[in-house]
């Protein structure tokens, strides 16, 4: 053995805690990234379902009978694995026979999002 290894009996103190300290950081950044991305995945998911509802409402206030008029529509039930989701259904009459259609899909009382199409008298 050289003389170099005789000397060496493991690590120092300060080496163990800068490596603890580094590892330390790098999984601050992991579990953050972790966090960040868990996040998006549920607000994806969120907007995903509130759209189709969306428009499942849209289909359902276009499929009843034209009401002249009417100022608002009574949403379809919601189903139950959407628990937090309501929906409300808003018309203008902008001419003889033609309404617009807003259907504002709320989760947890904030609006997450506004579809709006024409409702006409056929």
């Amino acid at each position: 053995m050289s003389k170099l290894m005789k000397n060496e009996k493991g690590f120092t103190l300060i080496e163990v805690l800068v490596a603890l300290g580094l590892l330390g950081v790098f999984a601050a950044v992991f579990l953050t990234g972790i966090a960040t991305s868990s996040k998006a995945i549920l607000i994806a998911d969120e907007q995903t379902t509130a759209e189709s509802l969306a428009r499942s409402q849209m289909e359902y206030v276009k499929e009843l009978d034209y009401i002249n008029g009417a100022t608002s529509y009574d949403p379809a039930q919601i189903p139950a694995e959407h628990v937090g989701f309501s929906a409300t259904i808003d018309a203008v009459e902008l001419a003889a026979g033609l309404q617009e259609i807003t259907v504002t899909i709320d989760y947890s009382s904030e609006v997450v999002i506004t579809l709006e199409d024409y409702k006409v008298d056929r």
